[in-house]
């Protein structure tokens, strides 16, 4: 049996969380990468060719893994995620790039400006006139439309990444939340940003992350990026062909944690994903299931505790446990014998009872042959997450949140059948 302790140097309090690829756009809950190379660097053997993550988010595991020389698959629910963690992970010759970066600013930003605000097209979505002031449209649509007109599709894909995250940065949104809040309607008018100018900031930045990315990468090394549902039985891996999984799962169902559709709503609006505005719906937990029992004292005793103080928040906590031992049941099934799974969770409170997830993952794993390594418990200094929150939906009514992560550490033992 593996033991659960704290180690301080898995803190990382003050390492440089935008290096390489890693600068190029936030992301709710991302997982830093000094967390995935440490994981990488400690569990990596000889033999090791493929990582897996389930979650991939923004693609930190996957940038790890090629800079480890690991080849990487990802998967995703989110659109706006795949497409991050799709750039973040492609490598681009920068002399092309460079110059498609020099063309974009002269045309658009200095010379074209005025032409295209005549003619230019965009995408029509509800209450885009409440997130986003007229002239910050305009300059959106203005640069959009030059995006869908690059040829290569790699440098298309880059600057995309970009615009992504200038649409949050332009729009009414206070930017320090994950959930759409409008700013303060008094602060309206001191809002100011120029799309133009972020996307150039962000395209510069972006380019020398790049360059970091494709010095420090094996060339060899190539990231897949898929789009299916884990709690559904995996047919796009084989089984038993994952050597590795390094992973921060969702740490309960998007609507009422980490809000990871309303983030993207905007940004995939504007990039016009279809069903932009249900993206919480279909994430893990977003279906609502009446409460069952898991056969698992520690989880059933913490639900029913839960619904003796509300019932709808106790189906919550059921459903998002429900899809997460199923993605975890199918995801044993790719990993080899002897292979490492490494999940990096966080242990939320809902009605002032603790959710020990790192408990409920090591024992969904060991459900299906895994043996428990070691859990490491390590401080959040920097991870984006609110360290408060009312977990009774009662108004003045706030606890702590989580300020550690679990690093839960499992190794198969059984083959499958």
């Amino acid at each position: 049996m593996g033991k659960k302790y704290v180690d301080l140097k898995w803190d990382f309090i003050s390492a440089n969380t935008k290096e390489y690829t890693h600068c190029y756009n936030t992301y709710p809950a991302m997982m830093i990468p000094q967390v995935a190379r440490e994981i990488i660097n400690k569990y990596k053997s000889s033999s090791m060719k493929l990582l897996f993550d389930p979650y991939c988010g923004s693609g930190t595991s996957l940038v790890e893994a090629n800079l480890a020389g690991l080849n990487a698959i990802g998967t995703d629910l989110n659109p706006l995620a795949r497409l991050i963690t799709k750039a973040k992970t492609t490598k681009i010759d920068l002399s092309v790039l460079d110059r498609e970066i020099e063309k974009f600013t002269i045309e658009i930003l200095r010379e074209e400006v005025n032409r295209l605000k005549k003619n230019v097209k965009y995408p029509i979505f509800d209450n885009m006139e409440y997130w986003f002031k007229e002239e910050n449209v305009k300059e959106l649509a203005i640069i959009l439309n030059y995006i869908k007109n690059i040829q290569n599709e790699e440098i298309k894909l880059f600057f995309l990444v970009a615009f992504s995250e200038t649409v949050r940065y332009v729009s009414l949104t206070r930017n320090g939340e994950f959930k759409l809040y409008r700013i303060d309607k008094d602060k309206i008018a001191l809002h100011n940003e120029c799309a133009f100018t972020i996307i150039e900031e962000r395209l510069i930045r972006n380019r020398n992350g790049l360059e970091d990315y494709i010095k420090t990468i094996e060339n060899d090394c190539f990231s897949i990026i898929k789009d299916f549902n884990t709690i559904e039985p995996i047919l796009e891996i084989e089984k038993e062909s994952i050597d590795i999984i390094v992973t921060s799962p969702p740490y309960g169902d998007s609507k009422t944690t980490v809000a990871y559709g309303q983030f993207s709503r905007l940004a995939n609006q504007w990039l016009e994903v279809e069903n932009a505005n249900n993206i919480d719906n279909i994430l893990m937990g977003g279906k609502k299931r009446k409460i069952e029992k898991f056969q698992y004292e520690l989880l059933d005793s913490t639900i029913s505790k839960i619904a003796d103080e509300d019932v709808k928040r106790a189906e919550e906590v059921f459903s998002f446990y429900y899809d997460y031992r199923h993605s975890i049941n199918n995801i044993s099934k790719v990993v080899k014998k002897d292979g490492i799974v490494a999940y990096v969770v966080g242990n939320r409170t809902v009605k002032n009872q603790v959710l020990q997830t790192d408990e409920f993952t090591r024992y969904f794993f060991e459900q299906n042959g895994f043996e428990h390594v070691e859990t490491i418990i390590r401080n959040i200094p920097n991870k984006r997450m609110p360290k408060r929150n009312s977990p009774s939906n009662e108004k003045g009514k706030t606890v702590s949140t989580m300020n550690n992560e679990f690093i839960v550490i499992m190794r198969k033992v059984i083959k499958d059948e």
